[in-house]
């Protein structure tokens, strides 16, 4: 595997592979970071999906986040990874420009799409990746048809985004043992989340009971099956692992070794379900935003 960077960060060294394979090791008993590994970054809040249970609320005049003015950016440490999400992050003009800072100053910089605007937009995302602008892809579900599955299989680091509750398991079907990764997001009961929610409640807690129930069988219809930390929770998913594999693989709780960043309202949290008096004016280093989530989480 292409090695991509190795790095020293508190007591952790970390080596990160171009295929999105990260190893982590310590001599110690416990990894003591001394930044953030991972940072989540909304750019963004304009998209027009107009998805029912969209956590964001984007809308198709959503705002955007200044995001080549920002202090904190020129703080990044190399190697360090961030997940760009909006809204559509491709609606805002200064994406690129955006995209080859990060370059200059060797962060590695992750992107998640809907469906529709990955397929719309492809030679973009594919310019953008053979230039080491972008390293992994998200894409959010919409429709798991042939075409789509054909031309999801062409990046190597695309990773399918499902929510529980919404995945069906029609999709399963289709999307599964055709070496495919996927990863599974906790239902967010936030904004035009909590207002699907309560509008399809009966429909989407029997989609989050299926996916439960079978969940060790769906585990091997994939070539990677990962999850967000909501979905642990939701899903359980530690009753399938031993106690060792559960310590070698989970990556940590919310604030150990990510946090979020809205660019677009320019605040930081634990994570993008914060509640509202968890989030915290933005700072100008992303090290000193990492201090206040560690304390929080300490808590």
């Amino acid at each position: 595997m292409e090695l991509l960077g190795r790095y020293v960060n508190g007591n952790v060294r970390t080596m990160i592979f171009a295929d999105g394979t990260k190893v982590r090791e310590t001599d110690d008993d416990e990894f003591m970071p001394a930044y953030a590994e991972n940072i989540d970054i909304k750019i963004c809040n304009r998209c027009d999906r107009g998805c029912k249970f969209c956590h964001e609320g984007s809308t198709p005049d959503g705002k955007l986040g200044d995001i080549l003015n920002e202090n904190f950016v020129d703080t990044l440490h190399p190697y360090q990874e961030v997940a760009l999400g909006g809204g559509n992050v491709l609606e805002h003009p200064d994406l690129i420009s955006f995209l080859q800072k990060l370059k200059e100053r060797k962060v590695i910089a992750n992107i998640t799409l809907n469906q529709v605007h990955f397929e719309k937009n492809i030679e973009v995302v594919e310019n953008s990746i053979n230039e080491k602008l972008i390293y992994g892809l998200g894409v959010s579900l919409v429709n798991p048809t042939s075409e789509f599955i054909e031309k999801i299989s062409k990046f190597p680091n695309a990773v399918i985004h499902v929510i529980n509750g919404i995945l069906k398991p029609s999709d399963v079907e289709l999307l599964g043992n055709k070496g495919l990764k996927m990863l599974i997001l906790g239902y967010k009961n936030l904004r035009r989340g909590s207002e699907w929610l309560a509008e399809d409640h009966e429909n989407i807690v029997v989609k989050q009971m299926w996916l439960k129930e079978n969940l060790a069988d769906i585990v091997n219809k994939f070539k990677v099956l990962s999850f967000d930390n909501l979905a642990i929770e939701q899903l359980d998913v530690q009753r399938l692992f031993t106690k060792e594999k559960w310590d070698e693989f989970y990556a940590g709780d919310d604030g150990k070794n990510t946090y979020y960043i809205d660019m677009v309202e320019r605040k930081f949290a634990r994570s993008s379900t914060a509640p509202f008096n968890k989030r915290y004016d933005l700072m100008d280093s992303v090290d000193e935003m990492f201090t206040v989530i560690r304390k929080e989480t300490k808590k």
